[in-house]
């Protein structure tokens, strides 16, 4: 089954295939210790298990205190329950019927059934000559058969024709067979004669010949629902006479960024301003996931505008996504306003960078809205773990997290005690086998030009503080549309 058909499917970033990186130089690198292994071991998993959908859920965690924090925030969540919310809450857009071009990446959503048989008539497969296969039975170089050549079909619209024993037709690859042959014998196996033709070589009854229907037959499956479309799905819809077919639509994204610091990119900022990178950054990765991304740019501080586009993307898209340092004393503006079009909450998740986080589903129809901290490095680790998932969700994804593998630790990391550390790093193939990885910079700077760099995620478990080198860690390569 492809892995973008769809259906829950399981969950965990511990899945790992081969993915193709560049050779790294060799290295020495110890043995792998039981207590290197115990502190590489791979992250918490996401339990394999289908995506819950939304039902009441015992409180299984207990509040724990922190800093001076405000009353959304006074709550510390796991990286897999925060992520649990969002997937349970995420709608599942509508069908629609697109042009099979415009159909291209997304996901069938009907079972397309063919009307009519492919091929639509008996024809060649190459050129050659049309024959019975008993004439040509036991052909050599040495001792070749003749034929008379009794014409010649090329592909379009012709006559049918027939052949006796004794007999061939010139034919083209694509053009309608005779009746009475049942093998095409192909050109370079003749003298390539146009009155008779002598066979070098007679292949078995069947050979060459493409009968009616031996691709799909009347009434067959041409597609089916959750088939990525792509090139060969849009050749075999064309050729069963489909010029519109339904599918998964890309979920519509907004994008915007808070922050009373903030200026777009094409203003110099003035001391104390920084420019808005987030919501290019944000738009260009929801593109990248499969969605129909909206950079709507930096939230405006009047109040009313304010709240103005805050409702009228609530009312064009299917979730919003907010990037935004948000008060930790209590509510600022934008945190209010969002208040006031329904339920957000804005809690400690156990992960580093960007441990504050924000969720609630707003406005008259209860769409997502995912706040994510609003630091460049931090702004696009929450995106890898929250909603690019969510995305992938929403499009009918089967495979809904970045494949990952296991590599060693090309030197020491260190991680805080119970977050889940993510840090940017390029992972490459080793000499001796499997990968290796190491960070760019050492986790506590966020540099733009770092994060450039790096190629991939190394996540750490909560409960490990330290991966000497040579030891195990998960990797997430970032592969462009992966």
């Amino acid at each position: 089954m492809s892995q973008d058909s769809t259906g829950g499917g399981s969950r965990g970033y511990r899945d790992t295939a081969q993915v193709d990186m560049p050779m790294a130089p060799p290295r020495p690198t110890g043995p792998i210790t039981e207590r290197d292994t115990r502190a590489a071991g791979t992250p918490a998993p996401l339990e394999s298990r289908p995506v819950p959908v939304p039902e009441p859920r015992m409180q299984t965690e207990q509040p724990v205190p922190i800093l001076q924090l405000s009353e959304g925030l006074a709550t510390v969540r796991t990286v897999e329950r925060h992520l649990d919310e969002i997937l349970a809450a995420v709608p599942q857009p509508d069908p629609i019927e697109l042009a099979v071009l415009d159909a291209q990446g997304l996901l069938c959503a009907e079972e397309v059934i063919s009307q009519r048989a492919l091929p639509a008539f008996d024809q060649a497969a190459l050129d050659g000559y049309a024959a019975r296969a008993d004439d040509v039975l036991g052909a050599s170089l040495e001792a070749p058969v003749e034929l008379a050549v009794v014409g010649e079909s090329v592909p379009g619209v012709s006559a049918p024709s027939s052949i006796g024993p004794g007999l061939a037709l010139k034919v083209a690859a694509g053009a309608m067979l005779p009746a009475g042959a049942d093998v095409v014998v192909p050109a370079v196996w003749t003298d390539q004669g146009s009155v008779r033709v002598a066979v070098h070589a007679g292949p078995p009854a069947g050979s060459y010949v493409r009968r009616t229907g031996d691709d799909v037959a009347p009434g067959d499956p041409a597609v089916q629902v959750g088939t990525p479309i792509g090139p060969a799905q849009i050749s075999l819809l064309a050729a069963v006479g489909r010029e519109r077919v339904l599918v998964r639509p890309r979920p519509r994204i907004a994008v915007l960024c808070a922050g009373t610091e903030l200026v777009d990119v094409g203003t110099a900022p003035a001391p104390g301003q920084v420019v808005d990178v987030n919501s290019y950054a944000l738009a260009a990765a929801a593109r990248d996931a499969g969605a129909e991304a909206y950079r709507s740019g930096i939230l405006p501080t009047d109040r009313r505008r304010l709240t103005e586009v805050l409702e009228s993307q609530l009312l064009r898209s299917d979730l919003v996504l907010i990037a935004g340092t948000f008060a930790s004393g209590g509510f600022d503006m934008v945190q209010e306003a969002l208040a006031e079009l329904g339920e957000m909450r804005f809690r400690q998740v156990t992960m580093h960078p960007g441990p504050a986080q924000g969720f609630g589903r707003l406005g008259r129809d209860d769409i997502p809205v995912i706040c994510i901290p609003g630091e460049p490095v931090a702004a696009l680790v929450a995106f890898e773990v929250f909603v690019r998932p969510a995305i992938r969700l929403m499009l009918g994804k089967r495979q809904l997290f970045r494949r990952t593998v296991q590599a060693i630790a090309g030197q020491p990391l260190m991680s805080p005690l119970g977050y889940r550390q993510y840090l940017h790093g390029t992972v490459m193939r080793h000499p001796d086998g499997g990968y290796v990885v190491e960070p760019v910079g050492d986790g506590t700077e966020a540099l733009l030009a770092r994060m450039a760099r790096a190629n991939c995620l190394i996540v750490i478990d909560e409960d490990v503080t330290e991966v000497a080198a040579g030891g195990l860690v998960t990797v997430m390569p970032l592969l462009l549309g992966g």
